[in-house]
């Protein structure tokens, strides 16, 4: 009875390393921007005045670093994905935007708006924690 018991905390503790090690693996890869998404308007937008920003957004433990990004109707932000902990991706949906550690995507906000981003690897217990706005006014 004993070793079934012990059998059964092992394939127990298995599992749970095998189920964490999507956040626990750190992959510095940062040789991938070029196959980098990019989303941007017609270049109307940033003639009408737009400024460029460069945003780093950092991942850790279950969140981003900012998560509440504010920018103008015409700006031009060039985001990078900078995973400090774990292994997590940077998604914007409605801007087709969908980075992995150390790429970059360049993205002009033609609209005012509140647009979501969002951890795009499955990265533990706290994934669904790790989300984001950008608000364009």
């Amino acid at each position: 009875m004993f070793k079934k018991s012990y059998l059964f905390l092992a394939i127990v503790a298995v599992a749970a390393v095998f189920a964490l090690s999507a956040c626990g693996s750190n992959n510095n890869n940062a040789n991938n921007a070029a196959g980098s998404p990019s989303a941007s308007a017609p270049a109307s937008s940033a003639a009408a005045g737009g400024q460029t920003q460069n945003i780093t957004v950092e991942a850790k433990s279950f969140e981003f670093t900012p998560n509440d990004i504010q920018v103008h109707v015409g700006d031009t932000v060039n985001f990078t994905l900078k995973n400090t902990d774990g292994n997590h991706g940077f998604e914007i949906p409605d801007m087709n935007v969908n980075l992995k550690n150390g790429e970059s995507a360049s993205v002009t906000f033609d609209k005012a708006g509140t647009y979501d981003f969002n951890c795009s690897i499955q990265c533990g217990s706290g994934h669904d924690n790790m989300t984001g706005t950008i608000t364009v006014s």
